[in-house]
């Protein structure tokens, strides 16, 4: 096997999971056999962390049950507040998210308890407090007062109750961030699900294989992909510019990468993008930013990729960080904020990952072979003044 054929983990089938499926071949995202398209816009987030969670959709009783568990954990420890406000304001917010859910485990006593029953309370606790985290560090760094949450709001509608300082949001855009978040829940074995597997395999907790996964979605290639995009689209600034950055991209001498178009799994059309396109177009129809300069870019850029043959043999189709992107900046999140909403909306997967994978008996520690290269031709010219 060359070197070449490492790179990645590519091709390499690291685990067996009943969680989700993406299929790449045929561009279809698979929930627990339901298919992505099925699910968005006729469940909500709550329904879809019971799904990934217990394997089934839940009936009324069922997800009144789960939603009032999730609000019962919604207060943080109070010395998890006070470091979140000690942080220095300039802080990256995906550090202080970082930060804040390790945080958590030193001031959760049943950390180190991995009964079944305490690893089910700790999943749902922590799918309930990340949002909390992350809006207390966003209105902290904004010096605004923090907010208690409302326990009669569902997930996505109190996240935006906090981080608007306690005004209630318009139901649809509590309807769009709660579909970003069923869209983003899970998607197979990515880079942050596959490092909290990873540490899940030592039998570490669930706190440490959170923070691993939080630390691996902050990058650019991963998570970050979305506000990467929205900095490409600032980059152009303008339409009358698209045509020149077009040509960069086809340049392979030229560094100019288009973010936000393509994947690394998908051979068709990204299937999330396609429920989040009609989405975008929505709210940039529903709040009149039609006319802005970067959203005016993004709308051209996006009519060019489809119809451009250069675009289209490569099959570099605008993926769900570029549709993401646009529809939260236009919904007013500042681009610091996209990849931590990522991180809220996929803990429901990693937890669920995490779960999956301590309760299997045959678990065992993750420990791949590398292929070392020797260096024992490199050193037969080397003289003793060398050494």
């Amino acid at each position: 096997m060359s070197s070449d054929a490492t790179k990645g983990l590519e091709g390499i089938v690291a685990a067996k999971t009943y969680l989700s499926d993406v299929r790449g071949d045929v561009g279809e995202l698979i929930y627990r056999g339901y298919d992505i398209n099925q699910l968005a816009g006729n469940i909500g987030y709550e329904e879809t962390v019971y799904l990934l969670h217990y394997g089934k959709l839940p009936n009324q009783s069922e997800l009144s049950a789960l939603k009032t568990k999730l609000v019962s954990y919604r207060q943080l420890p109070q010395g998890v507040i006070d470091l979140i406000q000690s942080l220095p304001k300039d802080t990256v917010p995906m550090n202080a998210l970082r930060t804040g859910i390790s945080a958590l485990g030193c001031f959760d006593s049943s950390s180190e308890d991995n009964s079944p029953e305490s690893l089910q309370e700790k999943a749902l606790k922590i799918i309930a407090q990340i949002p909390i985290v992350t809006a207390y560090f966003h209105l902290y760094r904004q010096g605004r007062p923090l907010v208690e949450s409302r326990p009669d709001l569902n997930e996505a509608a109190n996240f935006l109750y906090l981080i608007n300082g306690g005004t209630e949001a318009e139901k649809d855009s509590v309807d769009t961030l709660d579909m970003c978040y069923v869209l983003h829940a899970d998607h197979g074995m990515n880079a942050s699900t596959f490092a909290s597997r990873v540490t899940v395999a030592t039998l570490s907790d669930i706190y440490s294989a959170v923070t691993s996964a939080i630390g691996t979605l902050k990058g650019p290639l991963h998570g970050g992909a979305n506000e990467a995009a929205l900095n490409m689209l600032r980059e152009i600034g303008d339409v009358k510019n698209i045509p020149k950055f077009i040509e960069k991209a086809k340049d392979k001498n030229d560094p100019f990468k288009l973010m936000g178009f393509g994947h690394r799994v998908y051979k068709n059309y990204d299937p999330r993008a396609k429920v989040m396109q009609k989405t975008c177009h929505e709210v940039l129809a529903e709040i009149g930013k039609k006319d802005d300069k970067i959203l005016q870019v993004a709308l051209e850029l996006e009519k060019i990729a489809l119809k451009d043959d250069y675009f289209i043999e490569k099959k570099l189709y605008p993926n769900i960080d570029f549709y993401s992107g646009i529809t939260l900046n236009a919904m007013g999140f500042p681009s610091t904020m996209f990849t931590p909403l990522f991180a809220v909306a996929r803990t429901a997967g990693w937890i669920a990952h995490w779960k999956e994978m301590y309760l299997d008996p045959k678990n065992r520690i993750g420990r791949p072979r590398q292929l070392s290269v020797s260096y024992t031709h490199l050193r037969a010219h080397e003289t003793e003044a060398d050494l």
